[in-house]
This record gives structure tokens, sequence and C-alpha cells, in this order.
């Protein structure tokens, strides 16, 4: 029997023993990352408290008298502090997502993974987590001393009041999610008022237990199995590609030594083998050992490696952020063709939707035709015919539309001069009724409808429909 089918018997299920197929798998271990200071620490945390800051903060602003930031499902109506956008407004929310999308092309391909490592809602929300953690339990030695520890009455009282805070936050970052949807003070006073509806209970509670849920507890495993730009990242990639790397031609072999002794008489590189840029990583790889899927790019290493040089006196840089191509000394191109597309599509996309938004005029007009009854003939023998007209009123502020009518000559509205009040917002159904001369050379033509506001000329909208009268 030749090798290869002695491998496949050794190998298959048969084979394989109850001990063998255990030692595929491996019990998750919980990671304690330290607590690192540094430049990138510092951006890191500034990134995080305006994040939270504004998430937290938003919903309270107050804008022309109602909440700055709010998504009226019911009402089906968007506010964003001065805009406010309906659903016939969808293509403004398609187009920022494939801003978002190509955006993140663009810092992808230009400098790795730093939506991950600063702007991450699950990076974010980690942070604020461990560091409740942090202040309940101590630090990374004191976390993993009392973990060890069997129960007793400071461990218990240090475990719950971490739980505490930490079920406290969550049930805050629900209610403010919520009050995104709903306004936010009375959301508050329902809250208060044990009066709360059961779908905001509903997502107050489960928002509330996710944040929980993968921030206090998968943590690291919603990067490393969940999230599927880890899987996909490489794709954008490519040697010229900003990312952190251990510069192991500088720094192997490792070895500890002691602080001024000559690293090279003992044949050992900058490396001191602390592990220190393990030890601070929130999903606990070794970068030493290459660039990994599980990088999240916050460059947690390179302040705790930098930190270790300093002490030691030896240049910083052995963990940093660089290319593979500057890495094997060769020359790195930040403008190559992928960066360009993408840059121009980003940029004209953008320009186009802040053009779009700013062009959006606040009005518009539907116009539908009775159903009941196509025409209608007067005592004056003339063709009569009613239209249901929609305006709807976006601005922030009351208008009074005035209504004429386009087509042929004859076309005239019945009263001549229409006006219609409509207010901030709002949807305004107006009936109006249209006569000409019964009997013309054609039976049916096409009528436009436009509305102007009094006080502003230019605004305006228009629509078409359809004028019926009997041939003959």
């Amino acid at each position: 029997m030749d090798a290869e089918h002695t491998w496949i018997m050794n190998t298959s299920p048969k084979a394989v023993t109850e001990t063998e197929t255990d030692s595929y798998y491996e019990a998750h271990k919980k990671i304690y990352p330290r607590e690192v200071k540094g430049r990138f620490a510092t951006l890191r945390n500034l990134s995080v408290w305006v994040l939270l800051g504004l998430f937290y903060g938003m919903a309270w602003l107050h804008w022309n008298g109602r909440q700055a930031v709010l998504f009226d499902l019911p009402a089906r109506k968007f506010y964003i502090f001065g805009l406010t956008l309906w659903p016939q407004d969808f293509i403004y929310l398609s187009w920022l997502l494939i801003i978002a999308a190509l955006s993140l092309f663009f810092f992808t391909a230009v400098g790795g993974r730093l939506w991950c490592g600063y702007a991450c809602p699950q990076t974010v929300w980690t942070e604020a987590f461990l560091w409740m953690e942090r202040i309940t339990e101590g630090d990374r030695s004191r976390r993993m001393k009392l973990d060890r520890a069997p129960w007793s009455l400071e461990k218990f009282a240090r475990k719950s009041a971490k739980q505490a805070l930490w079920i406290g936050f969550s049930v805050w970052t629900g209610f403010t999610f919520v009050g995104y949807f709903t306004d936010i003070h009375t959301l508050g006073l329902e809250v208060l008022g044990f009066n709360l509806g059961p779908w905001e209970t509903f997502w107050i509670l489960f928002y509330g237990f996710a944040t929980y849920g993968n921030a206090g507890f998968l943590r690291e495993q919603v990067c490393k199995y969940m999230c599927p730009y880890a899987r996909f990242q490489s794709a954008m990639f490519d040697r010229d590609t900003l990312i952190i790397t251990y510069d192991a031609e500088r720094g192997e072999p490792r070895g500890s030594r002691k602080r001024g002794e000559d690293a090279k008489q003992r044949g050992l590189g900058a490396c001191t083998d602390c592990t220190m840029c393990v030890q601070v990583c929130p999903t606990g790889i070794d970068i030493r050992k290459g660039l990994q899927y599980e990088c999240i790019a916050c460059a947690m290493c390179i302040d705790a490696c930098d930190t270790v040089m300093d002490k030691m006196d030896y240049p910083r840089g052995l963990i940093r952020y660089t290319t593979q191509n500057s890495l094997e000394h060769k020359q790195a191109h930040v403008l190559r063709p992928r960066v360009i597309i993408y840059a121009t599509l980003l940029a004209l996309l953008t320009a186009g939707f802040i053009v779009s938004l700013a062009l959006r005029k606040p009005v518009a007009l539907d116009v539908i035709h009775d159903r009941n009854t196509l025409y209608r003939m007067t005592d004056d023998g003339e063709a009569e015919n009613v239209y249901q007209l929609k305006i709807m009123n976006k601005d922030e502020r009351p208008r009074r539309f005035h209504v004429t009518v386009s087509g042929s000559e004859d076309l005239k509205l019945e009263p001549e001069n229409v006006f219609f009040d409509v207010g901030s917002g709002e949807v305004y159904n107006g009936a109006v009724r249209v006569r000409r001369e019964a009997y013309e050379h054609t039976g049916q033509e096409t009528i436009r409808f436009t509305i102007t506001a009094d006080d502003d000329p230019n605004l305006s909208a228009s629509a078409e429909s359809r004028f019926f009268a009997p041939t003959h």
C-alpha cells in the first residue's frame, strides 16, 4: 500500500481517536489587555470619547423646537438638524451607503483597518467596558489574580460593582438608541412614569443586551469570528497598504538582556522578548508572527514596544506602521491605480451628494385625477375635471402656495385663484376643479399643475396629469 493511501486511512473518521478529535478545538481563553500609554493610545481614547459623546449627547440636542436628530418612523420623517427627509428622499440614504462603502475601500487600501482600530462601534464600546472593568477590578495582573482566586466577599463586591456598571451603561445605551426614534424627552417621561410601550421596552432591552453581550463578554470574538470585514480585508490590501508590522530583520533573534548591555555581542536583535506587545493586544495575537486577520490595527503594540525601546535606549519603530514594500527595502507607492480610482469616485459621489442636497427643493407635488368620474358637464357646456393635489411641505416653516395650471389656453381653474396653507412637515390634500370647452378636436390632453410659494417665487413644484372631455 502506498504512502497516500496509508495517510488517508490513518486520518479517516474511524482512525481518529477521541483525544485526537478534542485536540482540534481549543477552549476560549479570556484576554486581559494591559493598559498602555502613548500617542496612539491617546488618539484612540480621544476617538472613544468623541464618538460616545456624539452618540449619547446628540439625542438631547434641540433644533427649532424639536429634537435635532430624530428618525420618526410612524410619521415617516427623518429630522437631521435643519433637514427633513421623507420616504421620497430614500435615494439620499442609498447614496450615503455607497459613499460609506467606498470610503471603507479607500481607507483600507491606504491605511489598513483604521476603521476597526479607532471608530468601529465594537471597538468603542469594548473600550468603555474595559475602563469600567479596570476601575472595579484593577489593572491586568489584579484582574487575572481576582479571576483565579476563590470566591470571597471582596471578589463578590468587585464583580457585582462591575456588573452594575455594565448593566446600567447597557440600559442607558439602549435607552439612547430608542431615543433617536422616539422623542427622548417623551421617552424619559414614559420610563419614569412606568408607562413605556411594548416596542420601546423591547428595543431598549434588546439593544442593551446586545451591547452588554458584545462589549462585555464576546469582545475580540466578534472581531475574530463574527465580523465579515476581517475575512475579506485581504482583497483590499496590497504591498503598499499601510499596516502594523514587526521588523523581524531588526528584532531577531529575540532575547532578554539588561539595559546598557551590548546585544550584538550576544548575537541578539532589538526585541527583548518582553511580550508587552502581546499583553496589550485586545485580540490576543502576537504581531511578531506577521500580519494576521485578527489584527484590528489599534496600534497598542506600537505604543508598548516604543515604551520598551525608550527604556532600553533603542531607536523606536521595531513595531510600526509601514508597508510590505518598505519593510523589504523597496520603493513604496502611495498613489497607485486603486487608490486614485477610489479617491476620484469618492470625491465625485461626495460632491454630487452635497450639491444635490443643497439644490433639493423642500416642496413636492403629486396629482391624482378623480377616480369616480372622468369628467362632468356644467350648465355652461364646459367639461370639468376634479383633481386631488397632495402638497408636501418639507420646510421648517409653514407655507402658502398658489396653484396654477398650464396646457391648452382654454384650461382654467375654478375658482380662478386657488391657495393652500400647508404647515411645516405636513402633507396637505386639496381638491381643485379645472374646466375648458367640452367639444374640442381632442377629448383628452396633458395638464400641468404648478404650486408656488407666495413669499418665495423660486420655491415651486410641478406635476402632470390628464384632462378628459367629450370629443363630439
